[in-house]
């Protein structure tokens, strides 16, 4: 079974995330759209005709996003299969929320790694 195909977003704590968003995009050029959202658009190796992004984003450090993880950080992995993917993980001893939750636009899951750090699982639509 194929698990995380790519990184969906790089997520942290920043005292000003604004600000910090408004540096890095000024001095080094990351990618912003209209809206202020920092994305990194590539096409996926298996399948070029398949868009996808990477987001980068600052959070207030005040979030509590990240929870229960003390960690000032999360990673967003993009999946396969988010209805198989959490219960197989779960059997394998991988601490985890119990439920999915789906948007129009995503579905998003969420672990616990080895080290207590939230990871979020991201299947993204058709789309991406």
């Amino acid at each position: 079974m194929k698990r995380v195909t790519g990184i969906g977003g790089v997520f942290f704590e920043a005292r000003a995330p604004d600000e910090l968003k408004a540096w890095y995009v000024s001095h080094l050029g990351l990618p912003s759209r209209p809206d202020g959202d920092v994305m990194f658009e590539w096409r996926e190796g298996e399948g070029p005709d398949r868009q996808g992004e990477t987001v980068w984003s600052p959070f207030p450090r005040d979030t509590d996003y990240f929870e229960p993880s003390q960690s000032p950080f999360m990673i967003n992995c993009r999946v396969a299969d988010l209805d198989g993917l959490p219960t197989q993980l779960r059997r394998k001893g991988v601490e985890g929320e119990e439920w999915i939750e789906e948007y129009p636009y995503s579905r998003f899951a969420w672990i616990m790694d080895s080290e207590g750090n939230r990871v979020e699982l991201w299947e993204p639509p058709e789309k991406y």
